[in-house]
């Protein structure tokens, strides 16, 4: 990374910002604490909700963590499309015994504003975005609280974008990765396709000069010195540390990534209206095809029945996001896994030197 962001972390590895209860202050810390970036994920969080973990998690370590933020969504979704979906999910609302979720999301609102505020008044080292990227003002005035900005882009054209906006650094996502695309734009024809990794790494590093994160199905050292070989500084890695102790997923899902029953991942709008990839189980086999462009009034809409089906132990019903990568998972408490991730690294950049023609 840039001079400023390498010397946050002793280590180019980022734990992903995980929304939905994943990444927390106790997961964020033990990562900071062993000296890569930790993140707190707020998407989903109140500005207030926001404002305590912060404060959590700087009772647990003096080390360096960021705050991931989404980016307000335009409406866009067809009311009559949701509709029909809603409908689809009647026997899902019966079978969990649960009401379905108000698609408008009355009193849902992610107050991505009052966050801003709150981090602009309370700085944090690093602020994230996803679904998006801030404007100028938002992202000078971060600039002006010593806050380093990541804009998370899934091409080339979105980084172009994000660099000229004024972002420090982007945090670039392959399609490998787990849980939600990060597209600016939600193409509802574009479902299924993305760049690999490794490949819009490159393509990246070739239309920009600010610092890149590498993100996308990461679950080893050797995985993370592949990608900076292909041009990032830094490593992502979100599924590797979804089963550490200290992660605030459900058990189920833990234990699903290794699971023989779920051999696969793919892009879904199942559970959210918007293309995340996860696990492949009954709901998303059953509901994945027939699902709206329509994010995120899919997501409220499904929101009780996924709790619903967690309460009930029904591994089936739940979104369990993971990326590529996830059979590869370690449950390891996540300081182990950095320091473990680290010496994979070196051993990889050392096996590399030797092999290199002299």
């Amino acid at each position: 990374m840039s001079s400023e962001l390498t010397d946050l972390c002793r280590y180019p590895i980022v734990q992903a910002p995980m929304a939905g209860g994943a990444s927390g202050p106790e997961l964020a810390g033990a990562v900071a604490e062993a000296g890569g970036l930790g993140f707190l994920a707020a998407g989903y969080k109140t500005a207030d909700g926001m404002y305590n973990e912060v404060k959590q998690l700087r009772r647990l370590t003096g080390g360096p963590f960021g705050v991931n933020l989404f980016m307000p969504q335009p409406v866009l979704a067809d009311p009559s499309a949701v509709e029909v979906y809603r409908h689809q999910l009647a026997g899902e609302a019966a079978w969990y015994e649960t009401p379905l979720g108000d698609p408008d999301g009355s009193g849902n609102d992610d107050g991505y504003e009052a966050k801003v505020a709150v981090l602009l008044d309370d700085p944090v080292p690093v602020v994230s975005f996803t679904f998006g990227c801030p404007t100028r003002d938002t992202l000078d005035a971060f600039a002006k609280a010593g806050t380093h900005t990541i804009v998370t882009v899934t091409s080339a054209e979105e980084a172009q974008s994000a660099q000229w906006a004024g972002a420090d650094a982007l945090c670039v996502q392959g399609v490998e990765a787990g849980g939600h695309q990060a597209t600016h734009r939600d193409d509802p024809q574009a479902d299924h396709t993305g760049t690999g990794l490794l490949s819009l790494v490159a393509q990246v590093r070739e239309t920009v000069q600010i610092p890149i994160v590498a993100a996308g199905g990461l679950m080893r050292g050797a995985q993370i010195a592949a990608v900076l070989a292909a041009g990032a500084d830094a490593a992502q890695l979100g599924t590797a540390f979804l089963a550490c102790p200290e992660s605030g997923a459900n058990p189920l899902h833990k234990q699903a990534l290794t699971n023989p029953l779920f051999v696969r991942t793919e892009l879904t709008r199942a559970f959210s209206g918007r293309p995340a990839r996860g696990l492949v189980n009954r709901f998303v086999r059953e509901h994945g095809p027939y699902a709206p462009a329509a994010y995120p009034q899919v997501h409220y809409l499904t929101t009780r029945l996924r709790q619903a089906a967690a309460k009930a132990g029904d591994a089936q019903g739940m979104a369990l996001w993971a990326g590529q990568g996830h059979r590869m998972a370690r449950e390891l408490p996540a300081g182990e896994l950095v320091e473990l991730l680290a010496g994979e690294l070196e051993a990889a950049r050392t096996a590399l030197s030797q092999r290199s023609p002299r």
